[in-house]
């Protein structure tokens, strides 16, 4: 095998870890740990990753902060709800080494990293209880709020995010009544944060691991982007062809390899081939587009795939992430709002709104009799108290829903009709669910039964539901929903092992190539999904990658 290497390179290291999200700086934090040098390629101009888009929350079983709060749980718990949320899709000895390392990295970086992990109190797993393997409270881990000032010269290159309000912590909202009940929130307390620089939730989360890099020394090379992996005669993974400066800038890696590249919300192809959605709007940066797939790809790299589904957002007009580039949004908080309901053209609803994931399914579903999609388009419907009560986006309560947003009617006949939706059956769906509302129970899908969404989609301090509330008085809206991306969490990656190493189509490790967080195939999650796996999946890759490629594996499956 004939292999053409640089006579010289721009840099010399041990480990190159490529992404600078909790999966990236995990890794790297690791290997300095264990005494080898690392350093950072990030593709943006600032680092963070899709971690600082996120909710920052950590969902690990069996931790040490839950022991302390006397919360009984276990790592076999935790493992048995991750196999039963997989749905026979997961791999057992990588849905096994999940539940295990979990709790070994979150103590970790607690120790080694300095990272401030609090537990979110009164929140539940998503299928507690109809789980007998899920908890009521004790999985969920944030950070204390970090103050940004420690970053020195790089606090404004750590990313924050306009999706979620970074200057409250869940503790925060739920105490006032939850995400929703904006009007109650603690503004005094969020204005002092964001005024001082104190970063909670993903911003935070990613805050902490960037100081303990620079804390260590690490470097960190933002605008350099990966190319091209180098492999030597034995097929070894050995550096890395960047473009930084506008020329080639080509890295020694000794030790191997990190990939921890997200996934590729913003590659409208890849969503649609290897997604099955089609017509995504990406969350996020177009960096996210799959660099994992094209780097490690042509080394031959097993790629795996498990169910997955559309969510659905929003797009505010005149909002933009960058110059010509709309901001969307998930719309999963909107959905289940009391005063609120989501219908297809039919006027029918067809799932639980407040469960992002039961209208996710549904919105794929293709009627094999006639290849339709009989609930895609759908809207959001809402009333006027919905407007006095809740935000919509970046729109208050009492505000009117921009121009282009929204279809605004004095009547549903109307509205029904403006929209394009069937008036009979759109009457006819919101008297019952008018029904449902006086009740408090949803008789068709169970709407606010699942206590994690009273604080996340609903309105704690609403009776008899938290997120039941009549659509009766004018005026009405509806607004369309599209298809957006799941935040660099994608259905698609590559297939790795218990070290994070990447599995070739022999079933073989690649030498010296690792993968972290949603650059990894899904496989120790299976079709199931829960708030807080995909940070927890990154930092305990990243983790375990590190370990490896400083030569002291765990063996904690041994």
């Amino acid at each position: 095998m004939t292999v053409e290497l640089p006579e010289t390179w721009d840099l010399e290291t041990d480990l190159v870890v490529i992404g600078s999200g909790i999966g990236g700086l995990a890794a790297a934090i690791t290997a300095d740990e264990y005494g080898i040098d690392a350093v950072v390629l990030e593709r943006a101009n600032v680092v963070g990753g899709v971690t600082a888009h996120s909710f920052g929350e950590v969902w690990v079983a069996g931790n040490h902060l839950a022991a302390d709060a006397g919360l009984p749980d276990s790592v076999d718990r935790g493992l048995g709800y991750i196999k039963w949320l997989s749905s026979g899709f997961g791999d057992e000895r990588l849905m096994r080494s999940q539940a295990v390392h979990g709790r070994l990295a979150l103590k970790f970086f607690e120790e080694k990293a300095g990272v401030r992990w609090k537990l979110v109190r009164d929140f539940s797993d998503y299928f507690w209880p109809q789980c007998a393997n899920g908890v009521p409270e004790g999985r969920f881990i944030e950070v204390e709020p970090f103050a940004a000032e420690q970053l020195g010269e790089w606090q404004d290159k750590v990313r924050v995010t306009p999706h979620v309000p970074y200057g409250m912590t869940h503790a925060d909202m739920f105490g006032a009544g939850g995400v929703a009940n904006f009007l109650n929130w603690d503004f005094g307390l969020m204005a002092g944060r964001l005024e001082r620089d104190e970063r909670c939730l993903g911003p935070g989360l990613s805050a902490y691991f960037v100081k303990a890099a620079l804390d260590r020394d690490i470097p960190m090379l933002v605008e350099t982007e990966a190319v091209r992996l180098l492999q030597d005669g034995a097929g070894r993974v050995i550096g890395v062809v960047s473009r930084r400066d506008g020329r080639d800038y080509v890295v020694h890696a000794r030790r191997g390899v990190v990939i921890a590249a997200s996934g590729y919300d913003g590659n409208r192809d890849f969503e649609k081939r290897l997604s099955q959605q089609v017509d995504v709007h990406s969350l996020i940066g177009p960096e996210v587009d799959g660099a994992h797939l094209r780097l490690a790809g042509r080394l031959g790299a097993q790629v795996a795939r498990v169910p997955d589904v559309s969510m659905l957002g929003y797009s505010i007009p005149g909002e933009e992430i960058e110059e010509g580039r709309p901001l969307w949004r998930n719309a999963l908080t909107e959905m289940g709002l009391p005063h609120a309901m989501v219908v297809n053209a039919g006027g029918r609803r067809f799932g639980d709104e407040s469960f992002y994931r039961s209208l996710a399914f549904a919105v794929d579903y293709i009627d094999g009799t006639d290849q339709s999609q009989p609930n895609f388009p759908c809207w959001i419907i809402q009333d006027s108290q919905s407007r006095a009560k809740y935000p919509f986006g970046s729109v208050m309560p009492g505000q009117e829903l921009p121009q282009g947003l929204a279809i605004k009617a004095d009547t549903l006949e109307e509205l029904a009709e403006r929209t394009g939706i069937d008036v009979a059956g759109f009457k006819a769906e919101v008297d019952k669910f008018n029904g449902y509302c006086e009740t408090g129970i949803d008789a068709d899908f169970k709407r606010g039964e699942k206590p994690w969404a009273k604080y996340m989609c609903g309105d704690a301090n609403n009776a008899p539901n938290p997120n039941l509330g009549p659509i009766s008085e004018g005026p009405f809206y509806a607004i369309k929903l599209e298809r957006v991306s799941g935040g660099g969490i994608s259905s698609t990656g590559l297939l790795a092992d218990e070290h994070a190493r990447v599995i070739d189509y022999d079933g073989q490790p690649i030498p010296g190539l690792y993968v972290a967080g949603n650059s990894a195939a899904r496989l120790d999650q299976g079709a199931g999904i829960q708030s807080g796996f995909s940070n927890a999946r990154g930092m305990t890759h990243g983790y375990l990658a590190g370990r490896h490629a400083a030569g002291s594996p765990s063996e904690a499956l041994a």
